[in-house]
C-alpha cells in the first residue's frame, strides 16, 4: 500500500514538473536556443564583430630625432598603422628577441607605405643617432618607415611611463642597467592605441613582443587597421 502511494507521489512530481518545464523547452527549440543559459552568456560575450579592435584612445604626442638626425613626431605617421616599442641599443637580456619580433613585423609589411616602426632608446646618453643609425645596420633594417628615436631621457621616461604606460627605468643593479617592458604598441592611422580582446573578452592593452604567438596576434591586427 505505502508503496503504491510511492509511486503515486513520484508520477505526480514528474507531471508537475512537465507542465512547468516542457513549455519552456519547446519554446527554446522554436528559438534554437536549446544551448543558451545567462552563466554561459556571462562566461564567454560575443562582440558583433569580431574583426573589431578596441581603441584604447589617443597616443601621446612625441617628438624626437632619429638615427639620420631628422625630427620626427607622432604626426610623422599620421595616416600609417605603426608599431611602437621603447629598448636600448647594448640591452643584453630582452631586446634582441624584441628586435627580432620587430623585424618579422617589417618583413611581413615591408614596402608597405602605410605602415611604419618606432624604436625609442631609454639610453639616450649612449644611444646617439649615430649608435643608432649603427645599430639598424648591424640588424639588417631595410624599412625607410622604421625610425630608431632619441633625445632627453627624462623627457622619453615621462614618455613610456606616464604616457604610453609601458614601464622603463633605471637600475645600476641589473644587468645593462635598465629595466622595461617586452611590449609592442599598436598605433591606428588616425594615432589611437589599439588592441584585441583576450580570451575572456577584456582589452590586452597591449602586445606581448617576446612571445610568438604575441607577434602572430598583432601582425593579424596591423593587416585589420591596414583595411580601414
Amino acid at each position: 500500500m505505502l508503496k503504491n502511494k510511492s509511486y503515486i507521489g513520484i508520477s505526480f512530481i514528474i507531471l508537475i514538473f512537465g507542465i512547468y518545464a516542457v513549455p519552456k523547452i519547446v519554446e527554446r527549440i522554436k528559438n534554437d536556443k536549446v544551448v543558451q543559459g545567462d552563466r554561459l552568456d556571462r562566461v564567454n560575450p560575443i562582440t558583433a564583430n569580431e574583426d573589431q579592435l578596441i581603441k584604447i584612445g589617443p597616443a601621446p604626442k612625441f617628438e624626437l630625432i632619429n638615427q639620420d638626425n631628422q625630427k620626427i613626431t607622432n604626426e610623422s605617421y599620421k595616416g600609417k598603422v605603426y608599431v611602437l616599442e621603447f629598448f636600448f641599443s647594448t640591452c643584453p637580456t630582452i631586446c634582441p628577441k624584441m628586435n627580432q619580433s620587430m623585424l618579422l613585423i617589417e618583413k611581413k609589411f615591408f614596402g608597405n607605405p602605410n605602415f611604419g616602426i618606432v624604436s625609442i632608446t631609454i639610453d639616450p646618453e649612449h644611444d646617439t643617432p649615430q649608435v643608432l643609425k649603427d645599430h639598424a645596420k648591424l640588424l639588417g633594417v631595410k624599412s625607410s618607415n622604421w625610425n630608431f628615436l632619441t633625445g632627453d631621457k627624462a623627457y622619453i621616461f615621462n614618455l613610456a611611463n606616464k604616457g604610453f604606460n609601458l614601464y622603463a627605468g633605471e637600475n645600476k643593479k641589473v644587468v645593462g642597467g635598465f629595466e622595461h617592458s617586452g611590449l609592442f604598441a599598436l598605433i591606428d592611422k588616425n594615432g589611437n592605441i589599439r588592441c584585441r580582446n583576450d580570451d575572456f573578452g577584456n582589452p590586452i592593452l597591449y602586445y606581448d613582443g617576446l612571445d610568438k604567438k604575441g607577434v602572430r596576434n598583432i601582425q593579424q591586427d596591423i593587416n585589420i587597421l591596414l583595411k580601414e
